[in-house]
């Protein structure tokens, strides 16, 4: 069983920047996939972030592409999330996932919020 919690949300003006962390709990963190997914009020969870295990390489969606970054630390068992650039539509709760062993995250943390203002 792995456990994410996550932290760094807060509130920030437009073109402002934050760094989300998710501390893993549990074995294995380091030969899993682990990504960000958020959620807009009245909408659906979207894809953010995502790096691979074991390549590392790294995915994101077309509308952080430059301004977010998804980075590892094994030895901490933690993924960050660097934002920078931010934008009111940027505004959400940001979800920690892991494990896409199965095609889609097993595990998931209990989110953190992201306010973006004009």
């Amino acid at each position: 069983q792995v456990q994410l919690v996550e932290s760094g949300g807060g509130s920030v003006q437009a073109g402002g920047s934050l760094r989300l962390s998710c501390v893993a709990s549990g074995r294995s963190f380091s030969r899993y996939s682990m990504g960000w997914f958020r959620q807009a009020p009245g909408q659906e969870r979207e894809f953010v972030a995502r790096i691979m295990w074991p390549s590392g390489s790294a995915a994101y969606a077309d509308s952080v592409k430059g301004r977010f970054t998804i980075s590892r630390d094994n030895a901490k068992n933690t993924v960050y999330l660097q934002m920078h650039s931010l934008k009111p539509e940027d505004t959400a709760v940001y979800y920690c996932a892991a494990d896409w062993s199965r095609g889609s995250p097993a595990y998931w943390g209990q989110g953190t919020q992201v306010t973006v203002s004009s």
